[in-house]
């Protein structure tokens, strides 16, 4: 799983064979279906392990609890904007852009947006409502960020998406 991962990582969904995979993973496509029942199968629990490793990290890379939100904020978009993060970051778009056209090939999509909310919800807990409201704060935080990594990724500009999170930070704190 972790190198048919760290396969897809670095190729992308696009185009993915299963011919190709098998002979980095030093086994045949046969095995891969065997393993994993089918290419679909094999791409839900690549897509799964990514989004697991992403929450993983992004969890240890969070500073302190006491930390303020724009600590926390600033702290996610230094690790997730990392140039060593655009294989994760690429994987996000590519599937969500193939996910609003074939829907069917990613039944578990909604959850490559949700699985954040928890590490979300305590890192911004002093902006964070309870009760049915606990989801907008990091409804928000998250559009924020992926609308700036979508920023980034497509023109490199690093200058402008650091200072529009800044920005961000700043009515944070108004």
């Amino acid at each position: 799983m972790a190198r048919a991962t760290d396969y897809v990582l670095a190729h992308g969904l696009a185009g993915l064979s299963l011919r190709p995979l098998a002979a980095a993973l030093d086994t045949s496509p046969r095995m891969l279906l065997y393993d994993f029942g089918s290419k679909q199968e094999l791409v839900a629990a690549v897509l799964a392990e990514a989004r697991r490793r992403g929450a993983a990290r992004l969890a240890e890379s969070l500073p302190a609890e006491a930390a303020s939100p724009e600590d926390h904020l600033r702290a996610i978009w230094a690790w997730i904007s990392a140039p060593e993060r655009a294989p994760f970051v690429r994987l996000f778009f590519e599937v969500h852009a193939d996910g609003l056209a074939h829907p069917e090939n990613y039944p578990d999509q909604a959850e490559a947006i949700t699985d954040w909310f928890p590490t979300l919800g305590a890192a911004f807990r002093d902006i964070t409502t309870a009760g049915p409201d606990a989801t907008v704060a990091p409804t928000l935080i998250m559009a924020v960020i992926r609308g700036l990594l979508f920023d980034l990724t497509t023109t490199g500009d690093r200058h402008r998406t650091d200072r529009a999170l800044d920005r961000f930070c700043e009515l944070l704190r108004g």
